[in-house]
This record gives C-alpha cells, structure tokens and sequence, in this order.
C-alpha cells in the first residue's frame, strides 16, 4: 500500500524500511527508545505487525517511520512514531498516525501507546487518559 502526502510516499513495505534510519533514531533522539540494542530495533521491526516508513518521492530516502504491535483483530499498540528535523512541518506524523490506526485492518481497534510529548497530535485521532478499566505494570528498566 502506498499512500502520497505531498513530496513523500508512506509505505507499509517492510522491504524499503531503511533500518539504519530507524536505529540511528532509536539510538541518539528517541527519548524513549536509546536503552535499546540495535539488536532490539531490528527485531522489534521483524515482529511488528504493521510498519510504515515515510519516504521522498524522488529520493526514495525514508524520513519517518511507525510500528504497530497487535493481536490483529481487537487490540494494538503504536510504537516509535518518528520524523526525521528536516522533513518535519509537513503534517507527515499525523499522516503516519492517520494511515496507521485510521485505514486498513487497524481502524476498528482499540489502540494504546505511551508518550511524553505531541499529546496533542494523538487527540485527534481520540487517544486519551485511560478508563478506570485500564490496568499497567511499568517496566523494571
């Protein structure tokens, strides 16, 4: 599947993620990701159930990326939304996270994530503070 936003493509082809992008990422921006192994990058990628990669029409250069963990039918987690600084102010997350819990199989499941910032961003697509039915167990990292 490949959907256009202006000058890029998303892209739910694992095939054209760019790893390399991603653990750069992962490793040196990503707040909530740079305790991680490149070796946990890469298999976090091999078992997701959705990816999308953000790519520019000429190039082909990836500029962004998501992962989606699921069960595939009721319940599914969005992971590692990112855009690289120079393609950002395009709308290109909220064009990830659109595609990502809007179209295809996930549009009809109830979708959790964690996140320290673009609360905003996530809004509107009606993520919110959990209900009382909501129970978590933090990381012992």
């Amino acid at each position: 599947m490949i959907t256009t936003k202006g000058d890029y493509e998303l892209d739910d082809d694992r095939t054209r993620v760019d790893t390399d992008v991603v653990w750069d990422f992962m490793s040196t921006e990503a707040y909530w990701a740079r305790w991680r192994e490149r070796s946990d990058v890469e298999a976090q990628l091999a078992a997701a159930w959705r990816i999308l990669g953000v790519y520019e029409k000429d190039s082909g250069r990836m500029v962004g990326y998501a992962r989606a963990i699921s069960d595939g039918v009721s319940i599914a987690y969005l992971a590692d939304v990112f855009v690289l600084d120079a393609a950002r102010g395009n709308g290109l997350g909220k064009a990830l996270v659109h595609e990502m819990v809007e179209n295809g199989a996930g549009a009809r499941m109830r979708w959790m994530l964690h996140t320290n910032d673009a609360h905003g961003l996530y809004a509107q697509f009606g993520f919110g503070v959990p209900d009382g039915t909501y129970l978590e167990r933090p990381s012992r990292r």
